[in-house]
């Protein structure tokens, strides 16, 4: 089976690869993890952008990321992860998320393009799909979401990983919950990925 390219993720951030605003304000500092926001136009909802460092190969990063039922552990607020499509660098990954009370559950498509550098940094382009399947009963359907995820090798064992993302979570969500998810999304996604990649041989 060719290898998975999902995020997300949820859920997932190269600097200029996308037209993201300039105006990053660093919100957060934990355990060498780096959380910066930024407004969106249009939006009632923040972008974030987190950074850190991993001790670990990008292949190892890239095997976490493609094998679903292992990602869905390590990303922040996923329920549940399946794969639709795969055609070429691209795949298609139905998600489902379980965000604190008294946010309902959602539900997504993501479209995950692979693009590979020259310098052989690995960017994954995050971005929906909302009408690619069926709505399901009792979820709210995320529409608009887009994102990058950005893995730079440093080394043979050490890769910068970037995760950034800005979406409109649709539906009613309480301002203290929106504000608290955009830093521990970041936060606790890349804190997770990084103890689950520097146990593996």
């Amino acid at each position: 089976m060719p290898l998975l390219r999902p995020l997300f993720v949820l859920l997932l951030l190269l600097p200029g690869t996308l037209p993201w605003a300039d105006d990053w304000q660093l919100a957060h500092q934990e355990d060498g993890i780096d959380v910066y926001l930024s407004s969106v136009e249009g939006s009632a909802y923040q972008q974030f952008r987190g950074i850190t460092r991993i001790k670990a190969s990008l292949r190892t990063l890239t095997d976490l990321q493609e094998n679903l039922r292992v990602a869905c552990k390590w990303l922040y607020a996923c329920a549940d992860m399946r794969l639709l499509e795969v055609d070429g660098d691209t795949t298609w990954v139905y998600l489902t998320t379980a965000l604190p009370w008294p946010a309902k559950p959602r539900d997504m498509v993501l479209k995950v393009r692979t693009e590979r550098l020259d310098s052989d940094t690995l960017v994954r382009h995050l971005s929906a799909e909302p009408g690619r399947v069926p709505a399901a009963p009792g979820l709210i359907r995320v529409r608009r979401l887009s994102g990058e995820w950005v893995m730079r090798p440093l080394g043979e064992r050490e890769t910068e990983v970037t995760y950034q993302l800005r979406a409109d979570p649709a539906g009613d969500v309480p301002g203290w919950l929106a504000n608290r998810f955009v830093v521990d999304a970041p936060m606790v996604t890349l804190k997770t990925l990084r103890a689950v990649a520097e146990r593996q041989p």
